[in-house]
């Protein structure tokens, strides 16, 4: 790369890592204060939410990247052409390609890193997740007991425990339990223990008794210094983990295995994520794109770039979102899906017509008319 070409591609490199790293840090925090109930009402440690938040950045930074590259080719651009380095490069005959090539290579690395995270990193990053939060949601020893306080984790069923030692053995427990015809069941011990047998959780107690209504109305109490509670039932808990589309790689959105019936009944949602997995990352080159038609289309402008530049925002804006209406609209008519990839091959197109072509960029306010010149004495 010769040297004028490193230059301006540094000058395009930073703003844009610099602009990444801040709307990430960002998102971030945006995500961290979404998930604060996941620390504190179920009691998970700052180990485990800071993990979540961590698998989760791989999305953030599909999502964020081109909006990156956008702002840091605006800001780099009009500063490089107002301080005329861009017209010093084309006096010193380096041709328009030349000056736009390291921005195209940047848009080009952007795109390559969405499509590396897209097809595998997120599909791996958010599979881990959704596996500790499954392990977070089935840690029965925090969502059913808290120690000095009723709980309810299941409809229907009440739990009280006066404390968990430091063994994991629950002191004074008191479980209610109503059934769907109004039957209710009470079981109380001095302590339980959490374990399991073949899989399913069991709750093991000892010295209490266990108090039923019978079907007669009588009531029925049974005193037990041993007694198994088999957990899987009465909270409702499902083995397993359904990944999500999110969670998905490439064929498993392509080439749904239509044996399943969820995937079978969700067809036409696995191929508009697909499509959008392929599409998202070019917007990166579109962004850039439209980023070189505000500055270097049309002619120079001694005023400054203002209006291009907030044209070529307001532009991105509206290519994204035609973007996300294309994938929903997708997902209920599979046909749509080659539409997914329009706004950002239109936007390159345009904009490479634009500055290659050297066309003229339309006017975004009335010229105003030139002052008359002076009188001849």
């Amino acid at each position: 790369m010769p040297l004028i070409e490193r230059y301006l591609f540094r000058q395009l490199f930073w703003p844009t890592v610099a602009a990444t790293a801040a709307l990430t840090v960002v998102a971030i925090l945006s995500e961290a204060v979404s998930s604060l109930r996941f620390l504190i009402s179920d009691r998970e440690s700052a180990l485990v939410f800071a993990k979540v938040i961590l698998l989760a950045t791989p999305q953030l930074l599909v999502l964020i990247l081109p909006i990156a590259v956008l702002v840091a080719g605006l800001m780099a651009l009009n500063r490089l052409h107002t301080e005329n380095e861009i017209v010093i490069c084309f006096a010193g005959g380096a041709s328009r390609w030349r000056v736009i090539s390291p921005a195209i290579r940047l848009a080009v690395l952007a795109t390559l890193l969405s499509f590396v995270v897209t097809f595998w990193i997120q599909p791996l990053s958010f599979r881990a997740m959704r596996d500790t939060l499954e392990a977070a949601r089935t840690d029965l020893l925090t969502s059913l007991v808290r120690p000095g306080a009723f709980t309810h984790p299941a409809p229907g069923l009440t739990v009280y425990a006066q404390s968990v030692d430091a063994n994991g053995v629950i002191h004074n427990l008191f479980i209610d339990h109503r059934a769907e015809g109004g039957r209710d069941t009470t079981i109380t011990a001095l302590e339980g223990r959490l374990t399991s047998r073949r899989g399913a959780p069991i709750l093991m107690m000892t010295r209490g008794a266990n108090a039923r209504y019978s079907e007669a109305g009588g009531l029925d109490l049974l005193s037990f210094d041993a007694y198994a509670l088999d957990l899987k039932d009465l909270l409702g808990t499902q083995g397993g983990v359904r990944y999500k589309l999110s969670d998905r790689y490439p064929h498993e959105l392509f080439f749904p295995d239509r044996r399943i019936a969820w995937d079978a009944q969700h067809v036409g949602d696995l191929l508009a994520e697909g499509h959008a997995r392929i599409a998202a990352p070019l917007y990166n080159l579109a962004f850039m794109s439209l980023a070189l038609a505000a500055i270097l289309g049309g002619a120079f402008s001694r005023m400054g770039y203002g209006g291009r530049i907030a044209a070529a925002s307001a532009a991105a804006l509206g290519l994204r979102v035609t973007g996300l209406a294309v994938q929903a609209a997708a997902a209920h008519s599979p046909g749509l899906n080659p539409l997914q990839y329009a706004p950002p091959l239109a936007a390159v197109g345009l904009a490479a017509a634009l500055v290659l072509l050297d066309l003229p960029v339309p006017a975004l306010l009335p010229a105003r008319p030139a002052p008359p010149l002076p009188a001849a004495v």
